[in-house]
């Protein structure tokens, strides 16, 4: 079979993948196409958590039209498990519909799968064929890939700045850098990631929701009247200082709630603050860590500080089954996430607008204006963090800059 074939069938693969975004999490993305003879027998794609992968609606579909898979072949975005999970081995429904060949694209880098679900299928008599178009079906994965590997969530920081590099104005307002097409877009991220992280000054400056505001037909959903899953919101805060009445706390017995502070699980048993919270549904993290906070007024006696170990918070998180988080939140947690090297990618939105300097907001607002990333990362440049090569796109008037995070 020509290569342009197998490129065809598996970029079909691919595209019906995409569509299971926002609802298979942690499980990965993955799309499946029957061929035999030149023409397309059957479509599937691992449409939501627990239900059938890809290669099962596949066959589904193919038998719906009237079709038998046996001595076709079938192209699969990622190598077919051959373990039992929510559902059971695709290996095992591959052999009996009797393919031919097995077209893949990703190796499972999953212990249960991981060369398995191949050896079973070569195995059986059946050919197989790997690493077609690897690099592209390798790239709707990178999510799972990561939590598979690591148990830790993948994280995406998000920030919206204008042209001269500023998240609000010299008096603080923020409200609106981006235009109307990156909300919109950011809304879809929420809804793609399984959590939004963010911290307690966000919390205490905006009252944010951190929900999915967009119906699902804008989401490209399968099903207009399919429900948005909503995002798990988390606010690292280190003592609890978040409002009993903000609208998170509000909303917690609808949608989970995790607040990460830095108190030992003694001390939460003992709070009362953490008491009321856990009355209205939140769940309390404990994930401390001390650190050397230098006394400003002396600019000479060190004090430890308890904070967030925003480390040991993403192995808990994945504990949980959290597999990504949309970080949008201040320079300050943006600063402290970079330095723990939790995030894994970068979106930065340019707007098409001026505020002018931090410096003369420092002159005459008292220092109000913020830059997206508030700490010191790099002394030198040698130690600063690098990036990969952006994807870059125009979203209405703003630029979206994306970046893997090399280091």
């Amino acid at each position: 079979m020509k290569d342009s074939f197998i490129s065809n069938y598996m970029e079909c693969a691919i595209e019906l993948a995409k569509r299971g975004k926002g609802f298979v999490n942690p499980n990965p993305l993955v799309g499946a196409v029957i061929v035999k003879d030149g023409k397309i027998l059957g479509e599937g794609w691992h449409k939501k958590y627990g239900g059938l992968h890809a290669e099962r609606e596949a066959i589904a579909d193919a038998k719906r039209r009237g079709n038998s898979c046996r001595g076709a072949d079938i192209y699969v975005t990622l190598e077919p498990c051959c373990h039992t999970g929510k559902q059971p081995p695709c290996t095992d429904a591959i052999i009996a519909e009797g393919f031919a060949r097995v077209f893949v694209g990703s190796n499972d880098p999953n212990p249960l799968v991981s060369g398995k679900g191949f050896e079973i299928l070569r195995k059986a008599g059946i050919e197989v064929h790997s690493e077609c178009l690897k690099a592209e079906c390798d790239a709707i994965n990178k999510t799972f890939f990561h939590y598979i590997t690591t148990k830790t969530p993948y994280v995406t920081m998000k920030y919206a700045m204008t042209a001269d590099g500023l998240t609000s104005c010299a008096t603080g307002d923020s409200k609106w850098i981006s235009g109307e097409e990156s909300r919109k877009l950011v809304h879809k991220e929420r809804a793609y990631n399984m959590a939004v992280m963010t911290g307690i000054n966000t919390v205490l400056a905006d009252d944010p929701l951190l929900s999915c505001r967009l119906p699902p037909s804008e989401l490209a959903f399968e099903k207009a009247s399919e429900s948005v899953r909503q995002p798990v919101r988390i606010v690292c805060d280190s003592t609890l200082k978040i409002p009993l009445e903000c609208k998170l706390v509000a909303t917690a017995m609808e949608v989970p709630l995790f607040v990460a502070c830095a108190l030992s699980d003694e001390e939460i048993a003992d709070s009362k603050k953490a008491m009321e919270l856990k009355k209205l549904g939140v769940e309390i993290i404990s994930a401390g860590e001390f650190v050397s906070a230098r006394d400003t007024s002396t600019n000479q006696k060190e004090e430890k500080e308890r904070v967030v170990d925003l480390r040991l918070l993403s192995k808990k998180l994945g504990e949980r089954g959290i597999d990504s988080i949309l970080l949008e939140s201040g320079g300050i947690l943006n600063a402290s996430a970079l330095k723990a090297g939790i995030v894994n990618k970068i979106q930065v939105f340019i707007a098409a607008k001026i505020f002018g300097s931090a410096s003369a907001a420092d002159i005459l607002y008292g220092g109000k204006s913020f830059s997206p990333v508030r700490q010191v990362i790099a002394e030198h440049p040698a130690e600063c963090i690098k990036l990969g090569k952006p994807e870059i796109s125009v979203i209405g008037d703003d630029v979206l800059l994306e970046y893997e995070v090399k280091n």
